[in-house]
């Protein structure tokens, strides 16, 4: 004997728990007409559908809907990918939370996932030599890639990278840039 077709036993169990809800516009969305809404009040019926082994309903993939929820979970992982590498880089909870709007506790938690020790205080200030080498690669790196002083986004992936490459916490990195910016010195 044949076993009930799965597809048939979701979509029916799907169709009961919307009409259970009052969803009746989804129920006829998938197809259901009221002949066949009628038919699930039934258990009798509900059975029938249920356990048939043949498929009587058959799944369409809405491609456009599928690559932008793929490209949602890539783009998240990326997020996530890009505020650890900041925590790591010593950037500050304000740094965090104003450009990915987690709360402090949120960040702290990261911070404990990473394994990354609490810091008490600020950063120490650069020296002029630590200051003017960070602007000469700053500017280099900003021409090299186009960067304009407003696309922060672009201009935290300079920061990232030159406190890397530097050794700088990345909140002093950030500032000296925001600073430099401010003052029109780009």
């Amino acid at each position: 004997m044949s076993s009930p077709h799965p597809l048939n036993q979701a979509v029916i169990a799907q169709a009961l728990h919307d009409l259970r809800n009052g969803q009746l516009r989804r129920c006829k969305t998938m197809g259901f007409g009221e002949t066949e809404l009628e038919a699930l009040k039934h258990p009798a019926m509900v059975s029938v559908l249920v356990n048939a082994t043949v498929s009587w309903c058959s799944v369409s993939i809405n491609r456009d809907v599928l690559k932008r929820l793929l490209n949602q979970a890539q783009d998240v992982e990326q997020e996530i990918a890009k505020v650890d590498r900041m925590l790591r880089l010593g950037a500050s909870t304000e740094m965090v939370s104003g450009f990915y709007g987690l709360t402090h506790q949120e960040i702290a938690l990261r911070r404990d996932v990473l394994g990354l020790p609490k810091r008490k205080g600020r950063h120490p200030v650069l020296d002029e030599q630590q200051d003017t080498a960070l602007w000469q690669r700053w500017r280099q790196l900003t021409t090299q890639r186009g960067v304009e002083a407003d696309d922060a986004a672009s201009m935290l992936d300079v920061a990232m990278d030159l406190s890397e490459s530097m050794t700088l916490p990345l909140s002093v990195v950030w500032a000296a840039i925001r600073n430099w910016i401010d003052q029109a010195l780009e």
